[in-house]
């Protein structure tokens, strides 16, 4: 039984290594690529981790999206801070409220504090469906709360109502 937990021991270290390899070339790919707004958000991201208590920083895979934010048919820019950790600190970039998410579109460069968003297609519109804190919705953290922006191409800004119900 001995040489079998000793090959079985090496299988898992090796396994271990292929995995720290893979997430770091997906790093630096997703890295390589970033526009400069974004990228400086990172740099931000571990500038932070490792002025607390000297941590290392990780960018997990999934938190760099491309995908049409605006309806043009080309894929903008979405880095979410719930892809970023922090060794020394679990909750360095999130908290109640939810993660920062910064949404490039035409190099403009807007963040909303959320705890999840996806798009949605209504009418001629692409909508950026949030979900946001309660506290938006006049309620408290678990009171659901949903917000819906629109890209304003002429005016190049999210455009949100709240809307009234009766």
């Amino acid at each position: 039984m001995g040489s079998h937990a000793g090959a079985g021991a090496r299988v898992v270290v090796f396994c271990a290594i292929c995995a720290a390899f893979c997430t770091a070339s997906a790093q630096a790919q997703d890295l390589s690529e970033l526009p400069t707004q974004l990228l400086e958000k990172v740099e931000a991201a571990q500038q932070a981790c490792s002025d607390f208590e000297n941590g290392q920083f990780a960018l997990k895979l999934g938190a760099v999206h491309r995908v049409d934010l605006d309806g043009d048919i080309q894929r903008d820019w979405v880095l979410d801070e719930a892809g970023f950790a922090c060794s020394t600190a679990v909750s360095l970039y999130c908290g109640t409220g939810g993660c920062m998410s910064h949404f490039l579109v035409e190099e403009r460069l807007f963040s909303l504090l959320n705890q999840g968003w996806d798009m949605a297609s209504t009418g001629p519109f692409r909508v950026l469906l949030a979900d946001v804190h309660g506290s938006q919705c006049e309620g408290t953290n678990p009171t659901p709360c949903v917000v819906a922006s629109v890209w304003d191409a002429q005016e190049k800004i999210w455009r949100s109502t709240g809307a009234k119900w009766e």
